[in-house]
């Protein structure tokens, strides 16, 4: 014989009952089976509710009963065939009837007792059980409606009664010996005291009226129909990519339910677990999903060879309440009478640790009982607290506990550091850890905010090692940040295939507008994002990537705002990596880019700004490469303005000094402003950056800028500079051809030498190593305590739009 118990959502309505009736109907032609259901859909919620707006006065429980009543009703004029419909209808008004006056009662006494709420709540499952029963007998089938209520006896602890077993199976054991019908249908969650008083059997409670029948016969298997597919990797509102579990051990199952998932309540499966059924949980609306095996011994030989774990739980409105103090250290009982104080409470107590300096013990409790807890706990320890031998208790809120459960964990190495590291790599702080001794289950307390990021993180990390999710929040859509979104577009496909990384453009903003996707902005979304932005500021964006909290996510700046960076220390506090082309922040007051440096490493996250020097060259990479493997840096000469190379290798009096910058600009070789570059300031600023990463902690003032623009030229407008380049244009050419007559060429230099720095035009002789170099590129040269004779150098393209994007696009996958 066969149990099958269907929950509230699955006889919610006649369309469900009717695929309710095509499942019993299939199981009931190879077995004999016994059909346990709930109430319909939310009608036990409201029976209360109903119960309770009259207790206060409150003359809206009419309504609510009568919304009730006309479910009922309906439901008899959907399923109950025309000519036996009068009875029916006659059956469900009687017992409104019986409900109302129940409820005049209440509203008369102003009064609702636990025993009057078990009565009323008794209802839901009576009516919809005879209801079904009537209709798969009208069919044609051989039914029969069953009393579980009077066969099931329990103490008399209304809204959660605990049953007599042996009572309770003598009573099933005797009415299935007596009636033989092919389908019993009865109502869950209902049974009766030993003076006939209606009581229920609390959450979980039609699940347990099934589990209970199922024990007391010895079933062939209890099966559990419910709106989902059986148990998942993950609650599937949290991870979108949580999967169905075939087969599950039952104490990996009750793992799992007591933290968090909600399709098993464990006492309620306690009587088919210690009978060692086999337990089916199945989809009513996809019956032909395979479902979730629930079982002792598991079929699939395999089980051994599969994943660590086998799924992540949640449970939130978490709190830790601790008792510490120097008085508990070597005091036998603290810990007996810190429970027996919850215990005398009624606090349920979800997890518990203790370090082994015995100078505090941590609980977690549903944040509903924390006053209940928090009285209890400091009147069990008030002569402590009196003598300052303990301090009261201290009560955290806004917490949840996430659980990773699996059989195959147990002595496997490793797995709390995975756990521990992905979770950390993602700034998830963890307040409590628990791990139990079977080592099937390792629980963390972490802040509820952090809850769906930490489920997601754990998910991909344990059950989804194919493809990582990576969510990219780029600032600054202009010439470079145009070509390196389509580079990412470009190469996703490669990245999924052969590194298993998912880019995600989850944000795009510029200095107007910013928009945001958690599932990622697609190609075909992107040329019209500005239209469907909102408006943006550098704040406004950091706060959303902030409360968006999702894993895996890297912030790319490509601006030249100094508004930006300011944002950059709060998402680095919040382990969000930073890949950065913006020169600014690693230029700016050595103590504001030690700090970022520094910040970045307590929260164990990336900064990475490669691009600020040489666009896509490994310049940065190169010298933190020989830093790390103990060499020195000594001096740096370099070009590393591919624009002021530009100018000067296309410059040669043929066309005015004028012309060549604006050719520069054009071509995308400049800042906005090209003053930025011909000032050298932007050099300053990369020689700066250079001699930081090398490890000397120079400020940008002391840098010897040695300019060659005439002062009237860094005035006005951008419009007034060429203007005035014009004008000046004499000069440009004698510096030119003052060169010209040494045999030389102009370069724009950088050079870093005994802890001091300059940049200045030189004239460079045909021997130098900065002398054979074309159009854009820049050249580093390194000398070092290794490479003291022959120098170390870096050439290439040092500006351009396709290089600066690839090399912000290194950046970001080597921040992942």
């Amino acid at each position: 014989m066969k149990i099958l118990k269907f929950g509230g959502t699955s006889v919610a309505n006649a369309q469900n009952i009717l695929l309710v009736e095509n499942i019993i109907k299939k199981e009931s032609s190879q077995n004999k089976i016994v059909v346990v259901v709930s109430a319909l859909h939310g009608v036990t919620d409201n029976l209360i509710k109903a119960a309770e707006q009259a207790a206060v006065k409150d003359d809206s429980y009419a309504q609510t009963i009568k919304n009730i009543e006309e479910k009922h009703l309906q439901l008899v004029r959907e399923l109950i065939p025309v000519l036996e419909q009068s009875s029916w209808l006659s059956f469900v008004k009687k017992h409104f009837n019986d409900l109302e006056d129940i409820y005049n009662g209440i509203l008369v006494l102003g009064e609702l007792t636990d025993r009057i709420k078990d009565k009323i709540a008794s209802y839901g499952e009576f009516l919809s059980s005879n209801i079904i029963a009537a209709r798969l007998h009208y069919q044609g089938s051989d039914c029969l409606w069953m009393n579980s209520a009077e066969l099931i006896r329990t103490d008399s602890n209304f809204t959660n009664a605990k049953v007599n077993t042996e009572v309770t199976e003598k009573n099933i054991q005797r009415y299935m010996n007596e009636h033989q019908n092919q389908i019993i249908v009865g109502p869950g969650f209902i049974a009766q005291d030993e003076n006939n008083n209606m009581t229920t059997l609390g959450r979980g409670g039609s699940d347990y009226t099934a589990s209970i029948i199922a024990a007391a016969i010895h079933a062939e298997e209890l099966q559990i129909w419910t709106d989902v597919s059986g148990m998942m990797t993950a609650d599937p509102r949290m991870a979108s990519n949580a999967k169905p579990i075939s087969e599950i051990f039952y104490h990996e199952a009750m793992e799992l339910s007591h933290f968090g998932a909600k399709v098993l309540y464990p006492p309620s499966i306690q009587p088919v677990m210690t009978k060692n059924i086999n337990l089916k949980i199945k989809n009513t609306f996809v019956p032909d999903a395979l479902g979730t095996l629930v079982s002792h011994s598991l079929n699939n030989s395999e089980y051994e060879n599969k994943q660590l774990a086998v799924g992540i739980s949640n449970m939130s409105h978490i709190a830790l309440l601790t008792i510490e103090g120097s008085g508990m250290v070597g005091v036998p009982g603290i810990s007996a009478k810190l429970f027996q104080g919850l215990n005398h409470g009624n606090i349920n107590v979800i997890l518990i640790t203790q370090g082994s300096s015995e100078h505090s013990i941590t609980v977690a409790i549903h944040e509903k009982d924390i006053y209940s807890a928090e009285n209890a706990i400091n009147t069990s320890f008030a002569d402590d607290i009196n003598l300052k031998r303990i301090s009261p208790v201290k009560i955290e809120t806004g917490l949840s506990i996430v659980a990773l459960v699996g059989e195959n964990m147990k002595s496997r190495s490793g797995v709390s550091a995975k756990m521990f590291g992905c979770l950390g790599n993602n700034g998830i702080n963890i307040r409590t850890i628990a791990q139990g001794s079977s080592e099937r289950n390792i629980s963390v307390v972490i802040s509820d905010k952090d809850t769906r990021k930490a489920v997601n993180i754990l998910h991909e990390e344990f059950f989804e090692s194919e493809i990582k999710q990576v969510h990219l929040y780029i600032c600054g859509t202009g010439n470079v940040g145009s070509k390196l979104i389509q580079q990412i577009y470009n190469q996703n496909r490669y990245l999924q295939e052969n590194l298993l990384i998912n880019l995600r453009i989850a944000g795009l903003s510029n200095s107007r507008k910013m928009l945001f996707s958690d599932k990622g902005i697609q190609e075909e979304e992107y040329a019209g994002w500005i239209e469907q932005g909102q408006d943006a500021s550098a704040k406004d964006f950091a706060e959303e990537i902030i409360s968006r909290n999702l894993r895996n996510s890297v912030f790319i700046d490509i601006t030249a705002s100094s508004e930006i960076p300011k944002v950059y220390e709060s998402l680095l506090k919040r382990s969000i990596n930073i890949v950065a082309c913006n020169k600014i922040a690693a230029s700016s007051d050595f103590e504001e880019y030690k700090n970022l440096k520094d910040t970045a490493r307590t929260h164990n996250c990336k900064f990475y700004f490669e691009t600020n020097v040489g666009a896509g060259l490994p310049v940065i990479g190169t010298i933190n490469d020989l830093i790390k493997s103990g060499d020195k840096i000594t001096s740096i000469e370099a070009v590393l303005s591919g624009t002021l190379n530009f100018v000067f290798n296309n410059y040669d009096g043929s066309r005015t000094f004028s012309e060549v910058v604006a050719q520069a600009q054009k071509e995308g070789y400049t800042e906005p402003d090209p003053r930025l570059d011909l000032s050298g300031t932007d050099v300053a600023r990369k020689i700066l950056i250079l001699a930081r990463e090398s490890g000397y902690p120079l400020q940008f003032e002391e840098i010897e800028n040695i300019g060659f623009l005439p002062e009237a030229c860094m005035e006005g407008s951008v419009e007034n500079f060429y203007e005035k380049l014009t004008e000046y244009e004499d000069h440009f050419k004698n510096l030119w051809s003052d060169a010209q007559k040494e045999g030389k060429i102009l370069k724009y230099v950088a050079e870093f030498k005994e802890g001091k720095a300059k940049v200045g035009l030189q004239h460079v002789s045909p021997e130098s190593d900065l002398f054979h170099l074309y159009g854009k590129d820049n050249i580093v040269i390194f000398k070092t305590l290794r490479y003291s004779e022959q120098p170390l150098v870096v050439k290439g393209a040092g500006a351009g739009a396709e290089v600066t994007a690839s090399g912000i696009f290194a950046d970001i996958i080597r921040s992942i």
